[in-house]
């Protein structure tokens, strides 16, 4: 079946079809190979491409931009300081501004209202790059990783996401299952229980592809023969204040090598969408550690250990992005 996603946007997963989901990881793919044998055949040539940030970020402005500058297309960056969006000057309007300037926006920010506001009035294709409920490119990258290291199909995989279960890495992940029928496992206190319409909708899109998606905070039954084990930070950006309460409630849900071993899984494979808390060597951390909260989600042990596919997974941002870019505005 061809898949044409020219002049889509891409706000979240739950927007595509199983179909036009695996047309992006097959496309990163095929990218990467190109890229990795030095081929290269500019597809976004003349293209102009915006990307807003309201929250700061190294793997998501990154792979943007060297993305964007592999395949021939200009980019300009604007943070908060660098322009009047959503200031003096509506997101509306800013999105019929920017709609006549460029042929993509990327938006990286609070509220999925902003960017699918920037959707509806640019007129060009929108990428959501992180917003407090959603980080589907994030997924793209997580998925092909776990297809790049896992001899089955995402479809025979089970994946745990371990911690703040209620956050946009684990809601961006149940929306990632529903399309591509993988067995995803939230596994946090049950004082962080995801919005039940989240869970509610990603199961129901989930039935199209057999996808199961559990809730537990019992870490022995929900990691037994997991193939991964994934986790993000306990506080997001802006939440700092929250941080001796989610130490608290999140500690007995960190990965640890003994964690790792619960699965069963010699082989099984730990994943985290970076930045992560695994040492002592941030100023947070060693903020954190002298008021008595160790905030790291995952130990140094298990960070470092063969399980760790980490860095393989922080560079294919790079490849899905490209991807996503290519497929809408190519």
């Amino acid at each position: 079946m061809t898949v044409n996603l020219q002049g889509r946007s891409f706000l979240t997963l739950m927007d595509f079809t199983p179909a036009e989901v695996r047309h992006l990881l097959d496309l990163a793919r095929e990218l990467k190979a190109k890229k990795r044998q030095g081929l290269y055949a500019p597809l976004l040539r003349g293209k102009n491409i915006v990307l807003l940030f309201e929250k700061a970020s190294t793997r998501t402005r990154c792979a943007f931009e060297v993305a964007a500058l592999d395949e021939g297309a200009h980019v300009t960056y604007l943070d908060p300081a660098g322009s009047q969006v959503g200031k003096k000057e509506s997101i509306e309007d800013s999105a019929k501004v920017l709609g006549r300037f460029y042929d993509g926006i990327e938006y990286r920010g609070f509220s999925q209202a902003v960017v699918e506001s920037l959707a509806r009035h640019s007129g060009v294709p929108v990428w959501n790059g992180l917003t407090d409920t959603d980080h589907p490119t994030q997924i793209l990258a997580d998925f092909l990783t776990l297809e790049e290291h896992i001899a089955k199909p995402l479809s025979a995989m089970k994946l745990v996401f371990c911690g703040d279960i209620r956050n946009n890495m684990s809601y961006a992940l149940m929306y990632g299952a529903a399309k591509t029928g993988l067995h995803l496992v939230v596994l946090g206190p049950k004082a962080l229980a995801p919005d039940p319409a989240v869970l509610a909708a990603a199961r129901a899109a989930g039935q199209e592809t057999g996808a199961v998606i559990e809730v537990s905070d019992d870490v022995d039954a929900a990691v037994r023969g997991a193939d991964a084990i994934y986790t993000d930070v306990w506080a997001s950006m802006g939440e700092e204040a929250l941080i001796p309460e989610r130490v608290k409630l999140l500690s007995p849900f960190k990965v640890t090598l003994e964690l790792l071993q619960k699965t069963g899984n010699p082989d099984v494979k730990f994943l985290h969408c970076l930045p992560a808390f695994h040492d002592f060597e941030t100023k947070l951390a060693k903020e954190q550690m002298a008021l008595g909260h160790d905030i790291r989600e995952v130990t140094d042990e298990a960070f470092r250990s063969a399980h760790s596919i980490v860095f393989d997974e922080a560079e294919n941002r790079l490849h899905t992005i490209k991807a996503v870019m290519v497929a809408t505005l190519a």
